[in-house]
């Protein structure tokens, strides 16, 4: 999604240290004590070596003049030598305790952000998982909190490298205000130039997330072996190539480029940079040799001049990332403050009736009538099938129905209510569902792919054999190595793991369907990939008298729909038609037998 007005979405300084204090307390309020030793870790990072380096040439000089026999000059410098051994003791024991700190911060900080992300995202309407809005500010928003742990990193080290710069300069002018000065000058072209960088490297990131998620879905399918066929059967690996290289070029070339341009201002800065170290260690060494400074100062000018440059460094490199990640703070923020789903509160009890009254829907994002003026009714225990051609509304009628979408007119009534009214919790924990993509669970067992239909119950092998029975895939079980047990994801390298075929998993997700025994059953195309007879059997057992479940399915085969109770027949949003099989097979001129014809080539009853 392209930015109409970048400019709007960089950071100003006021931004920015808003930004990285909500970072500071977000981290402190998951893990305060190891935020305090972070923090305290920062200040005796920029210090300590300062303190080494002062210490250091103190030592040189009182070397010095013990050379040359001053009286207790061997004294102080080996109580300088061991103050410098203690000072080194105390960075290496902090960089010990560190090394720890920073895995329970890891841990802490990045377990809490990414359970925040993920519990907003399961808490979001159900229509923003179609939005293409909401799909980009989730992908910048994952990204974000997939590195939160590394930002507060970068925020110490920005601390550390601001700290240490500043305690550089400050030392370096009580030596000589000019050569701090000129030090503090030199600072200013690198800054610049990587906040330039900075700048449009957020605005390059954010017009090419789209880039980016093809590239990803290019390099994705070319890996995946279900796929590597089709590849190679139509020569496709080449063109697939060719792309991922077009949208790899769009991401990464045009940053590289804009960086090149930013080459000459870089050496420039380091140029300016190695006059001032040259010029400070010349004035240095001209004021050893007159006599106006003690030896030492050589070594204590030379570290302070390098460490306050490679802190600049630091600070320029870690600002310029931080500017791009606390940019993203700002997705992070704008996806975790999107609605979650308007829940009413009314607890779905006994199933009576469910009625589209008027209905009309269009998607947030089109212009579209998907539904237009949907009446229909149906009572507990009905069976009810829904009929139409691809794109007739079959589907979103179902989403409606499940709460996924709210009707843009008319209304859905259920037991004479309307269905926002209820917690949709409660409503969904009423129905069983197989929808035409139905998910795999592949990392689980195939008894656990059955169970999960019901979390809240105790698994029992009777309510599984039942379920399996009952979805005609008692078979697929017994022909694993491992029965329930089987893991189902070979790629894994679990023993006796197994691919089951379309049709086995999609038996396995009717058995899932049915082993949660809800009291409504909706069925979208459940049955595509299974054979004939195994269908029929089904939805013999399904539409039989005896099942006092209510359901609705939706199918093209005519042998699924046509024991059931009643058929509405879905055409461009309409419904056209409704009745028994045995109704509408004698309306010759009808939608129902336009769409049945060949099946009911064999029917007397036209």
């Amino acid at each position: 999604m392209t930015n109409k007005n970048p400019k709007k979405e960089q950071m100003s300084t006021k931004a920015m240290l808003l930004a990285i204090g909500k970072v500071l307390r977000l981290s402190f309020s998951i893990s305060p004590s190891a935020m305090g030793f972070k923090l305290v870790g920062s200040v005796l990072d920029a210090t300590l070596p300062l303190l080494t380096a002062y210490l250091a040439a103190q030592t040189i000089t009182y070397i010095t003049l013990a050379f040359d026999g001053v009286p207790g000059a061997q004294r102080h410098a080996i109580l300088l030598v061991a103050l410098t051994s203690v000072v080194g003791f105390v960075l290496a024991l902090k960089s010990s305790i560190a090394n720890y700190i920073d895995q329970v911060v890891r841990f802490r900080v990045e377990a809490k952000i990414s359970d925040l992300l993920y519990e907003k995202f399961v808490r979001l309407d159900f229509w923003r998982y179609d939005d293409k809005q909401t799909t980009d500010l989730y992908d910048k928003a994952r990204d974000f909190s997939n590195f939160f742990v590394y930002v507060f990193d970068r925020v110490a080290r920005i601390f550390t490298s601001i700290f240490g710069t500043v305690a550089a300069i400050v030392a370096l002018s009580t030596v000589s205000p000019w050569l701090s000065l000129a030090l503090f000058v030199v600072i200013i072209p690198g800054v610049v130039v990587q906040y330039k960088i900075s700048r449009f490297q957020i605005k390059h990131w954010r017009e090419n997330v789209t880039a980016r998620r093809k590239q990803s879905f290019v390099e994705y399918n070319m890996m995946q072996p279900d796929t590597i066929s089709e590849l190679r059967l139509y020569n496709l690996a080449k063109t697939m190539l060719d792309m991922r290289e077009k949208y790899r070029n769009i991401d990464q070339g045009a940053r590289l480029s804009f960086e090149r341009k930013y080459l000459k201002w870089r050496a420039l800065g380091d140029g300016l940079e190695a006059i001032v170290q040259f010029g400070s260690l010349l004035w240095v060494v001209m004021k050893i040799a007159n006599k106006e400074l003690p030896i030492g100062q050589f070594v204590y000018v030379q570290q302070l001049v390098s460490n306050a440059l490679a802190n600049v460094a630091t600070l320029v490199y870690e600002y310029g990332a931080a500017d791009e990640d606390l940019a993203k703070l700002k997705d992070y923020n704008d996806f975790m403050a999107l609605p979650a789903l308007d829940n009413g509160e009314l607890e779905v009890g006994d199933l009576q009736t469910i009625e589209f009254r008027n209905v009309g829907f269009r998607y947030p994002s089109s212009k579209k009538q998907v539904l237009d003026n949907i009446n229909l009714t149906f009572s507990s225990g009905d069976h009810v099938a829904v009929v139409g051609a691809n794109g007739a509304g079959k589907s979103t009628l179902i989403k409606l129905l499940l709460g996924f979408y709210r009707p843009t007119t008319g209304q859905i009534l259920l037991n004479d209510r309307p269905l926002q009214d209820y917690d949709i919790a409660s409503w969904h924990r009423k129905i069983g569902v197989l929808i035409q993509d139905f998910t795999t669970f592949q990392f689980l067992t195939l008894g656990e792919n059955v169970t999960l239909g019901d979390v809240s119950v105790r698994p029992t092998q009777k309510r599984i054999s039942d379920a399996l029975d009952t979805a005609e895939a008692s078979e697929v079980v017994k022909s694993t190595p491992r029965g329930l047990d089987t893991p189902m994801a070979p790629w894994l390298e679990e023993d006796g793991a197994t691919q089951l075929s379309g049709g086995q998993w999609q038996r396995v997700a009717l058995a899932r369907n049915f082993y949660r025994q809800a009291p409504f059953m909706i069925l979208d195309e459940p049955t595509s990939a299974i054979d004939a007879l195994a269908e029929a059997k089904i939805f013999d057992r399904l539409f039989a008298k005896t099942n006092d479940r209510t359901l609705l399915a939706i199918s093209h085969r005519l042998t699924t729909i046509e024991n059931a109770d009643k058929i509405y027949v879905l055409d461009h949003g309409r419904i056209v038609q409704s009745g028994t099989h045995k109704d509408l097979a004698t309306q010759k001129k009808g939608a129902y037998v336009n769409m049945f014809r060949r099946q009911l080539k064999d029917d007397t009853s036209l």
